[in-house]
């Protein structure tokens, strides 16, 4: 009889503490539903960056947190945040339209989500906000805008530094201070393969390599640094900052060897000493000084071919990058304004294809056609001989969006 009890007392037991469960669930659906009614979450927005400059971020398909986490949290399963790739460009006058096209090259054949930092003069702002938020229907981006900003120290000097706010790259690991990894590319690049590829070199950097650049020339009797340079350089011929990856993480940590102190100095600290006596000495601005940087600190640089940041250059004299004959362009750069003169066709038309083109599928798809008939209109052109080359990566890439799942692009 007793047993009999206690297997009753027992039942009772565990059947008042499924009530209460079931009224505490009860409880959490009620407050959640009261939270998280009213639509859809808000994208969040940036704030404040240091130095005063305004951080207008948007998300771009960005799912918010819920504005009441607490008990639900407990009840939740723990999701990872999704890796970004950071990229950063600098605009300033009549750059918009060049800017915007890079944008939209990075985002048609890139996997993983983006993250774009864009600096930008004050007046071009609503411009980038229009366009960019317009694109928040492919939910594979987030971006910020922020203003040009330079030390209070030789501002105006820095500012017209070779072209109009370019030496705004020289402070991206000093004002982006919460970003480890990051891509600057200049206005004038089109990325003809995904990012995500140029972003895995991040991971072949040694223990002693902060930054990535291509070489500025790959056939020294052409170069430009070993025959005219009035101050140190990377290499043999230079490196090219039109395209740079970078562990800000370590850039920020590390102190550079430099020819103006023995003591060696941190990034934030060699920037304007080294203008002071470089200044009447240096051609291409901000790309000289970074030469000179790694001239002195040649460890610290990992540098990748030129198919990375293909140029005139490459090919208007005859072919000299080898790896691009090989493979094709990975990243063209129209550096000296081809896409908007006659002089390097090829370049334009590749710029026009995909300036023109949208992000529906079916344009994607068709611009390589087009693009070719265009291309070999060209061939009276150093440059136009190797049109296979302009496509011969990017028709890769087309293909490649199309073979991966829906869920992934």
């Amino acid at each position: 009889m007793r047993r009999y009890l206690r297997i009753v007392v027992l039942c009772l037991a565990c059947g008042f503490c499924s009530l209460l469960y079931a009224f505490s669930q009860l409880a959490v659906s009620l407050e959640e539903g009261a939270a998280g009614s009213g639509g859809k979450p808000q994208a969040g927005v940036a704030s404040w960056v240091a130095g005063g400059g305004r951080s207008a971020a948007r998300g771009a398909g960005d799912r918010g947190t819920s504005a009441r986490p607490g008990r639900w949290d407990r009840y939740s399963l723990k999701i990872q945040p999704i890796e970004r790739m950071h990229l950063a460009v600098v605009a300033c006058g009549e750059r918009l339209e060049e800017t915007i096209t890079m944008l939209k090259s990075a985002i048609i054949f890139s996997i993983k989500p983006l993250q774009f930092h864009v600096f930008a003069e004050d007046q071009l702002h609503d411009s980038f906000k229009g366009i960019l938020d317009g694109w928040s229907f492919l939910h594979t981006f987030n971006y910020s805008l922020y203003p040009i900003t330079f030390p209070s120290e030789n501002a105006a000097e820095w500012k017209k530094l070779f072209k109009p706010c370019a030496s705004q790259r020289l402070f991206l690991p000093l004002i982006l201070k919460e970003v480890d990894s990051l891509l600057y590319v200049d206005t004038d690049i089109l990325f003809l393969r995904p990012v995500d590829d140029i972003w895995s070199l991040l991971k072949k950097f040694n223990s002693t390599q902060i930054a990535a650049m291509a070489p500025e020339h790959e056939e020294p009797r052409i170069g430009w640094y070993n025959r005219f340079a009035r101050h140190p350089y990377y290499g043999k011929t230079g490196v090219n900052s039109g395209v740079m990856l970078m562990n800000m993480t370590r850039i920020r940590r590390k102190y550079f060897k430099n020819d103006m102190t023995p003591v060696r100095l941190r990034w934030g600290d060699i920037l304007v000493p080294l203008l002071k006596k470089y200044k009447l000495n240096i051609t291409w601005g901000d790309q000289d000084l970074l030469n000179i940087i790694f001239f002195h600190n040649p460890e610290s640089l990992f540098v990748f071919p030129c198919q990375w940041n293909y140029r005139p250059d490459h090919c208007i004299y005859g072919s000299n990058c080898v790896e691009a004959e090989e493979e094709g362009i990975f990243v063209l750069h129209g550096n000296r304004g081809v896409y908007h003169d006659d002089k390097q066709p090829a370049f334009r038309a590749v710029y026009e294809a995909l300036r023109n083109c949208s992000f529906e599928d079916d344009h994607i798809r068709s611009l390589l056609k087009p693009l070719e008939l265009e291309l070999q209109k060209t061939v009276h052109t150093y440059c136009g001989k190797l049109y296979k080359i302009f496509i011969k990566q990017l028709t890769k890439s087309i293909q490649a969006r199309y073979d991966r799942r829906p869920k992934e692009r």
